[in-house]
């Protein structure tokens, strides 16, 4: 068991590029899906640039060890001032799951969000995805809405 007491929540840094991209990359693999170079590069470097409007990276460190992610972004919304945030991709290593690193890092962006004052935070997961679901049932609020995709 993992004690979250040694779990840093810190921002992504240039230096945690190869580490990023091994946590990344089995992320999408969950979601059986890959990315091209280009993307990850870019992806990178919107991570860890100063644009306010691109996405901000945060990772979980456990010793030296890299053991968890999370990417989230500010946007507007119509129906508020305020803009709101989208956690828009969250990953924890398999041996840590079940232990509060998923927990720590979404109440890091939640965080992050009350800095910025937006009102709201909100994520989307795959309907089977049952083990983090039993998390966001925990620290979210299930949605009624249902998502549509261009063809």
């Amino acid at each position: 068991m993992v004690d979250t007491r040694e779990i840093v929540i810190r921002p992504l840094r240039l230096t945690d590029k190869a580490e990023w991209r091994r946590m990344w990359t089995a992320y999408l693999e969950f979601y059986e899906t890959t990315v091209s170079g280009n993307v990850y590069t870019t992806t990178f470097a919107r991570l860890t640039g100063d644009d306010p409007q691109d996405f901000s990276g945060l990772v979980a460190q456990r010793g030296e060890d890299l053991v968890g992610l999370a990417h989230y972004l500010f946007h507007r919304h119509a129906w508020k001032v305020e803009n709101v945030c989208y956690l828009q991709d969250l990953y924890t290593d398999p041996e840590v799951r079940g232990t509060g690193v998923g927990r720590q890092l979404i109440e890091a962006v939640y965080a992050a969000a009350d800095r910025a004052g937006a009102p709201s935070v909100y994520w989307l997961t795959q309907e089977f995805n049952a083990r983090a679901r039993h998390l966001y049932d925990r620290v979210g609020t299930l949605s009624p809405f249902i998502r549509y995709n261009r063809p």
